[in-house]
């Protein structure tokens, strides 16, 4: 077929994916600059013409079973796809020879990136796809010429085959026509979470509907490595380990795979994108695999440690992902300290890509909380957070706020959604970068809550109970002076409640609603703009205080006044609401 691409040869570059079963080292990377280390060894390979392949080419290729160090694989061409990855982007088909004995059952998640080379040592390409069915050592490649043009199109889900590529496929490999018939699918990347258990994952994934910042197919990993410790910078070669990262500390979230080629300071992989992002800061890595899992109904997958950041992967594109080795992304820094009886623990994770600060503030929170209570925990907890940001001409910005949370079963699930939602509202204001977050939450056991039982007003010198027949009774021009009373399992309290009646009121008559602050639905109302950000800020409820508000309509203005007011922050979350009738004289 014809190219509308024009290849260019020289850029240098590496690759990953992400995989399952991921496990990361426990050491924390501290600092900004990148580790040193030898820098890898180049390859610089010239690429290999697709439309010069025949069916039945010997290839090798290069990737990592176990360690560091690339081991290497025979196949043959099988055939070429045209336009299977997209629209002048063809698929070479490739099957590789199974190791013997064959421990692994077939091209694994973590081989995406993997270089494919022709007999007289040019790069084919990587393989970056597997048969759709399960696990099969019949691989999709992505040409290498095409690997650093970026083409603007949607990702395949899934790539058809042929009839007669099927009889191919099932002639040359153990495949059977029906099982080459369903076509090649990208090898999966599911999104590594390390200080997250597999459990607290997949609970979280229940409220992606009503938090689209969850991340989904995710698994459980530890985090990435400290500076000068586990695989280093020079164990990123053609064939060998790569990982990059959204972020890394306490919450590690990334995945690992296979450099296709390094030159010139340069990485380029895998032969799909990792999370599409197109231009990115995305933290490049080396890994260092333990071993492949084998895997009967899928594809297998590596099981490997993050080393530290060495780099930034700059794009992440239909055909691949590309770095440079050296400084590392500027990042976002996630603070939490957590204190429960004699019980503390501070930690911080470093953000690359504003897309997973919302994730990474949440994970930040749930791990930490977990960490010092070390079980499921029913309580209550106060959490006061700080937003420290920059606007694009360098102006800054601060937010603060406290916040009281209240849970029967799991405090530190309930705590950890608000301050996460606020933060993946402020970075998708355009303009608007947050530097950093922090936040301190002290827990305890005590899970109860107050409920508005009555409303009260004094009458007489005598505080009697506002109903359907003793309606609220104010004076134009005045305050109405109330009380809520709050019901508790551990001990009932009054709380004094005071709105203003403007002189246009007279006569007026309405409503008079007493809400505890859980029942404000405040956090709902996230901003779009900084100047929304700062007025959400200055009209946040907080959940244990108690907000009164007064709906009146006056014949006389013609018009509706609404007044509302707060009261101080009590001992416990407030819930509960009471509304009662309003006569103005």
């Amino acid at each position: 077929m014809s190219h509308s691409f024009n290849s260019r040869r020289g850029r240098g570059l590496a690759a990953l994916t992400s995989v399952a079963g991921l496990a990361l080292t426990t050491a924390t990377i501290v600092g900004s600059p990148a580790a040193q280390s030898a820098p890898p060894a180049e390859d610089c390979k010239a690429a290999f013409p697709v439309a010069d392949l025949v069916k039945g080419d010997a290839v090798t290729a290069l990737s990592v079973t176990s360690g560091t160090a690339p081991d290497t694989f025979t196949g043959t061409v099988l055939g070429v796809l045209d336009d299977g990855i997209a629209p002048d982007l063809d698929m070479v088909m490739v099957e590789m020879d199974a190791p013997s004995p064959d421990k692994i059952g077939g091209i694994w998640q973590g081989m995406s990136g993997s270089p494919v080379y022709a007999a007289d040592g040019r790069l084919i390409g990587a393989v970056a796809y597997g048969l759709s069915y399960g696990p099969s050592w019949v691989a999709g490649v992505t040409p290498f010429e095409d690997m650093d043009e970026y083409l603007n199109a949607s990702r395949p889900a899934s790539i058809k085959v042929t009839d007669a590529q099927a009889r191919t496929i099932a002639r040359h490999s153990d495949v059977t026509q029906a099982q080459a018939a369903e076509g090649f699918s990208q090898l999966k990347m599911p999104l590594g979470v390390s200080g997250v258990g597999s459990t607290r994952l997949a609970k979280a994934e229940r409220k992606a509907g009503a938090h689209s910042w969850i991340p989904k197919n995710t698994y459980a990993t530890g985090k990435a490595a400290a500076p000068g410790v586990g695989a280093g910078e020079e164990t990123v070669v053609a064939g060998g380990n790569l990982a990059a990262s959204l972020s890394y500390g306490d919450i590690t979230q990334g995945g690992v795979g296979t450099a296709t080629s390094v030159c010139g300071g340069k990485v380029v992989g895998f032969g799909h994108p990792m999370t599409f992002l197109g231009e990115t800061t995305l933290s490049l890595h080396p890994a260092d695999a333990i071993y492949i899992q084998p895997e009967s109904l899928g594809a297998p997958f590596k099981v490997a440690n993050l080393g530290a950041p060495v780099g930034t992967i700059t794009d992440d594109h239909l055909t691949g992902i590309t770095g440079n080795f050296g400084a590392l992304p500027d990042t976002t820094d996630i603070t939490s300290s957590v204190t429960f009886g004699t019980r503390s623990r501070t930690g911080t994770s470093h953000v690359s890509v504003r897309e997973a600060n919302a994730s990474t503030t949440f994970y930040q929170l749930i791990s930490n909380n977990d960490r010092v209570l070390d079980s499921y925990t029913k309580g209550s907890g106060l959490l006061s957070w700080t937003i420290n940001g920059h606007q694009d001409d360098g102006t800054p910005f601060s937010f603060s706020v406290s916040d009281r949370y209240a849970s029967d079963y799991d405090i530190s699930f309930e705590s950890s959604f608000d301050l996460a939602d606020f933060v993946y509202s402020l970075s998708n204001i355009p303009g608007v970068n947050i530097d950093d977050v922090s936040a301190t939450s002290e827990l305890n056991k005590d899970n109860s809550v107050y409920r508005v039982s009555k409303i009260q007003q004094k009458v007489g010198g005598e505080w009697v109970t506002l109903d359907r027949k003793h309606p609220a009774v104010a004076k134009a021009g005045s305050q109405l002076n109330l009380r809520a009373v709050l019901d508790s399992a551990t001990g009932d309290k009054t709380v004094p409640l005071s709105v203003s009646v403007p002189d246009s009121a007279a006569g007026s008559r309405g409503r008079l609603e007493v809400l505890g602050g859980l029942y404000t639905y405040s956090r709902n109302q996230y901003p779009n703009t900084l100047g929304q950000a700062q007025k959400y800020i200055d009209t946040y409820v907080r959940n244990d205080q108690v907000q009164v508000s007064l709906d009146l309509f006056s014949r006389k203005a013609d018009k509706e006044i609404s007044k509302v007011n707060t009261t101080d922050a009590q001992d416990k979350v407030v819930a509960g609401r009471k509304a009662v009738r309003v006569k103005v004289m």
